[in-house]
């Protein structure tokens, strides 16, 4: 790239990073970005630079992988239904240790080494996030509903924004582990994308980014080449029902049509395996990725 590509590079930049000055944006962090060394500096620099703009950035972030690992280092068995890890003491032991304890700070150190200041904290700080217990419902084999108990999962039931806001109005990036307690102090689990979402809407965020191991939303889920490049909250609906949002997709639409339910003004999937995804993005035409906005005529610069 010559000096004048560079600076073509920078004016396409420049009116974006003029209309998402005090925005706020939340980041779902997780998949292959969170596990890839050179992705994670990526993902890291562009949080910064995100900031040093004057974005507001905020991130609630995953670590199902390295749950997993610890699981098996510990010999402890471990076993999903309908996409929930089953989550009994010794689990949510090893969950939170992972979730608050290892991803969350490792995710501050990374930030804060690069000149950032990032605060890591999860669901429990500050009564963040309070749950219930979650169920899921399966059929019997007379085809009858049955409620299942799957553990120390937890369905959420209120958000306070406020240690959020405090520490966004301090000039602090919030990192936040999806581990929260119910109404007895008893500790759970909870759905990271669902925790980001919700999230997004209470602090009335103005963009809802998660990072994914996928392309976006596409029309043929193998096929990369048909990437949805924006859909509305009725064609998230629709495609649903005609089976083109399946399996795995469907919890980060859903998380993604309830943030902006909650006021949020666009969510983004992004395709968090190509480095410096969150720029690309945010700030030059093209983009990347899927955007859902709330109806025809909601997109903004």
């Amino acid at each position: 790239m010559n000096d004048t590509e560079r600076i073509d590079t920078l004016i396409e930049a420049l009116p974006y990073i003029n209309i998402f000055q005090d925005n706020i944006i939340v980041l779902k962090y997780g998949g292959n970005a969170m596990v890839n060394d050179s992705l994670k500096e990526s993902v890291m620099q562009d949080v910064l630079l995100m900031k040093s703009v004057g974005i507001k950035p905020v991130i609630v972030h995953g670590g199902g992988p390295f749950i997993n690992n610890m699981l098996t280092d510990l010999n402890i068995e471990t076993e999903f239904k309908k996409g929930l890890r089953v989550t009994d003491d010794a689990v949510m032991n090893v969950a939170e240790m992972v979730l608050s304890g290892q991803v969350n700070k490792d995710i501050v150190k990374h930030y804060n080494k690069i000149g950032g200041k990032a605060v890591g904290i999860s669901g429990k700080d500050g009564n963040l996030i309070k749950v219930k217990k979650k169920y899921i419902e399966e059929h019997n084999n007379k085809g009858e509903i049955r409620r299942v108990d799957i553990g120390l999962v937890g369905e959420i039931e209120t958000i306070d924004p406020a240690l959020v806001t405090l520490l966004i109005d301090n000039d602090f990036v919030p990192v936040i582990s999806p581990v929260a307690a119910d109404m007895n102090g008893d500790t759970y689990n909870v759905n990271a994308d669902y925790v980001a979402g919700e999230i997004a809407g209470a602090i009335g965020a103005d963009k809802f980014i998660l990072l994914t191991d996928t392309k976006g939303v596409c029309k043929d889920k193998d096929d990369e080449s048909t990437l949805l490049a924006e859909l509305t909250l009725a064609e998230v609906e629709e495609h649903i029902e005609s089976g083109v949002i399946s399996e795995g997709m469907i919890p980060k639409v859903e998380c993604c049509s309830h943030a902006l339910r909650k006021g949020v003004r666009q969510a983004h999937i992004v395709d968090g395996r190509l480095k410096h995804s969150l720029l690309l993005e945010l700030f030059f035409d093209a983009g990347i990725g899927t955007m859902i906005i709330p109806h025809e005529g909601g997109r903004v610069l």
